[in-house]
C-alpha cells in the first residue's frame, strides 16, 4: 500500500547550488538522502513529493553550506498483512517464485503456488503443476495475498514478504480468467 507522510528534517544546501531554485535543490537533496530507506513503521520511502515549509537558511562556520529546516511530504510503500497485490514474476527457483510488487519483492513458496503438486523445470526455469498442467514462468503477471511481512534492516534486501496464490481468485491472471469462464458455463 502506498501512502503519504509528513516529515520534518534539516536539509544541507551546498554553496555551489545557492543560485539554483531552493525548493528544487532541497527536493533533489532529500531524495538522494532518503529514497530507498526502510523504516519498520512507515515502510520503504519511495519519493519526496513536495516541500511544505522551508525555513531560513543558517550557515555553519567552516562548512559554507546553508542548513534549512524543512517540512516535506514523502510517499511510502508498506506491504500490509493479508493485502492482495498484483505483481510480475521476476525469478523462478526450485523452492518458489519471486514476485516484484512495486518497489519490493515477495516470495511465493512452491507449497503456496497451487493446490496441485509442483515440479521445477530447470531447463525452462518454470514451475509446473502435475494435475492441472498450470505453469508459472518469469514474466508472468500474478495476483497474490501477503501472508508474512518482516521489515528488518535499512534496505529492501533484508526484508521478507511471504505470498500465497492458493486461494480463490489468486494466481496467474490467465488461471483466474479460466476459473471465471468455467464458472459461467
Amino acid at each position: 500500500m502506498y501512502y503519504l507522510t509528513k516529515i520534518e528534517d534539516t536539509v544541507r544546501i551546498p554553496p555551489y547550488k545557492f543560485e539554483d531554485p531552493l525548493e528544487e535543490v532541497a527536493i533533489e537533496t532529500l531524495n538522494e538522502t532518503y529514497n530507498g530507506r526502510l523504516d519498520k513503521k512507515l515502510g520503504l520511502l519511495v519519493s519526496v513529493n513536495n516541500i511544505e515549509v522551508i525555513g531560513e537558511g543558517k550557515v555553519i562556520m567552516g562548512d559554507g553550506a546553508a542548513y534549512h529546516e524543512v517540512v516535506f511530504n514523502a510517499v511510502f510503500f508498506k506491504p500490509e498483512l493479508y493485502e492482495i497485490i498484483d505483481g510480475e514474476v521476476i525469478e523462478i527457483a526450485e523452492f518458489g517464485a519471486f514476485i516484484r510488487i512495486g518497489p519490493m519483492d515477495g516470495l511465493v513458496h512452491v507449497s503456496q503456488v497451487t493446490d496441485d503438486y509442483i515440479n521445477y523445470d530447470s531447463k525452462r526455469g518454470a514451475l509446473l503443476a502435475k494435475e492441472s498442467k498450470k505453469t508459472l514462468e518469469e514474466g508472468n503477471f500474478v495476483r497474490a495475498r501477503i501472508v508474512a511481512v518482516s521489515l528488518k534492516g535499512k534496505s529492501t534486501k533484508e526484508t521478507r514478504i511471504g505470498l500465497t496464490m492458493r486461494q480463490p481468485n489468486l494466481g496467474r491472471f490467465e488461471w483466474i480468467e479460466d476459473e471465471k469462464n468455467k464458472s459461467k458455463k
